[in-house]
């Protein structure tokens, strides 16, 4: 599933062929994603302008000028595609073009919304699991898919004294705590993976067991600045593509190859002890029990 930056990347890769155009028309392929389109979901995004982007954890939030919000998440194979008219000038990076403007249609491509620059944004979902969704003016960040959602771990909040507080008393396993979203927003597998292996901790351990009741392990401060910076450095290099993920113009991520521990079983750590797998609540978790405790 796309974690923090490849919905981050995704959501830079739109901006310049979104910001500042009219949707003139949505195709909707099918009836649903992973839910039901919400009711009149076309018309209501149908002539509105396109006035901003924003990412609220793993969300792509696209604001418009009606005052409402179109919601996108990409589940695990979503992937967002713009695609231009022919003969198109000044597409930029994040574009490629088609030979011909009637190319042939995916299965999986399910929504199409045209621009008025003649620009096609295509949803395509082979699994169906992401979604899409409006939040009227009035909701807004209230909107039942977002209200619940935790800190954004690139912004100020993040620090050792904030885990520390949300880590008190919880037995859970430390890796399981930091996925849980309404904590702290985005957080996946794959960079929990690389945070906790970085900040020498164990995924495997209580979460609580590194709050004392005056202080907390001097670790958890290396921890939140570790999160931090795999996230900026990941989306540096344009996110991870393990299987089915891909930027805006169809390129790979390139950060799986500065993979410490992750989907790195039986290969050597660092300091020569063999990267272990375990399986924590159904998902993969990679780690050198010897330099993390």
């Amino acid at each position: 599933m796309p974690e923090l930056p490849e919905v981050e990347t995704v959501k830079r890769g739109l901006e310049p062929a979104l910001v500042g155009q009219v949707i003139t028309q949505v195709e909707l392929r099918r009836k649903d994603l992973r839910f039901a389109f919400p009711q009149h979901f076309a018309a209501r995004l149908e002539q509105a302008r396109i006035l901003s982007l924003s990412r609220r954890a793993k969300y792509i939030l696209v604001h418009l000028s009606t005052g409402e919000t179109l919601i996108v998440h990409l589940g695990m194979t979503g992937r967002m595609t713009v695609v231009s008219p022919q003969g198109a000038k000044n597409l930029g990076a994040f574009y490629f073009e088609t030979g011909s403007a009637a190319e042939a249609t995916d299965p999986h491509d399910h929504v199409v919304i045209h621009l008025s620059t003649g620009v096609r944004v295509i949803y395509n979902d082979p699994r169906r699991f992401g979604m899409m969704d409006i939040a009227t003016k009035d909701e807004g960040l209230q909107h039942r898919l977002l209200k619940d959602i935790g800190i954004e771990p690139l912004g100020n909040e993040l620090s050792g004294a904030f885990l520390a507080e949300k880590f008190k008393d919880k037995t859970a396993p430390l890796k399981a705590v930091l996925l849980d979203q309404r904590i702290v927003a985005g957080l996946g597998n794959i960079y929990v993976c690389e945070a906790l292996y970085r900040a020498k901790l164990s995924p495997t351990r209580k979460a609580g067991s590194l709050v004392k009741a005056k202080s907390h392990d001097p670790r958890l401060d290396h921890l939140s600045q570790h999160i931090r910076d795999i996230l900026l450095e990941a989306i540096t290099a344009g996110g991870s593509t393990l299987q089915d993920y891909k930027q805006v113009n169809g390129d790979a991520g390139s950060f799986q190859q500065r993979f410490q521990v992750y989907d790195r079983e039986d290969e050597a750590c660092s300091c020569g002890a063999a990267i272990k797998r375990v399986v924590q609540s159904g998902r993969s978790t990679f780690f050198c029990a010897t330099c993390q405790k």
